[in-house]
């Protein structure tokens, strides 16, 4: 039987959390695809470098979807544009494939959570990837981002909550390479 896990909170590392779930179940012979919502850029420069090392491991399928949003200027782009709101379906549909092609142990829908938040997706619809999975029986469903909804709580197995506790960020530190990216 699969479980529902999810990783949320304020705190950095819910993503962390689901790569190193994802490595131990290729560690273990099981087949895993990884989306990372409204993380969509790929490209010569690249922002997401847990990517580079992850497209090397044997057993596991990645799919990104989301718009650039680091703008030429260095500032993110927070507003949401018409062709997020593409991506974001097109993501769950993609989700919703993978987990009901019986073909995977795992499917990580990294950022899914915090697509409810922006508005991109509605909880309904991360209740329908828990359905997907429960349906299917035996895939491991791991949600990630900030904002998980009661609902969701009620219907997961596991709820991790990463808590912000004191982050450098606050003190002026930009974001870093091989750190938080």
């Amino acid at each position: 039987m699969g479980y529902v896990h999810v990783y949320t909170g304020n705190g950095k590392g819910k993503t962390t959390s689901a790569i190193g779930l994802t490595i131990r179940a290729l560690g273990n012979g099981g087949q895993v695809a990884f989306l990372q919502f409204d993380k969509g850029f790929e490209g010569k420069n690249e922002h997401y470098h847990e990517r580079f090392i992850l497209r090397t491991l044997a057993g596991l399928d990645m799919f990104f979807f989301g718009m650039e949003r680091m703008m030429p200027d260095g500032k993110f782009r927070f507003a949401n544009i018409p062709d997020d709101f593409d991506q974001a379906r097109a993501g769950l549909a993609k989700a919703q494939e993978l987990i009901s092609s019986g073909k995977y142990f795992m499917v990580v829908c990294d950022e899914a959570l915090t697509c409810v938040g922006t508005k991109l997706l509605a909880e309904e619809d991360i209740l329908g990837l828990v359905k997907a999975a429960r349906d299917g029986g035996d895939c491991e469903l791991v949600l990630t981002g900030r904002g998980c909804f009661p609902a969701l709580v009620e219907a997961a197995d596991l709820v991790s909550e990463i808590q912000l506790v004191k982050h450098y960020f606050y003190e002026g530190v930009q974001a870093r390479p091989g750190i938080e990216f």
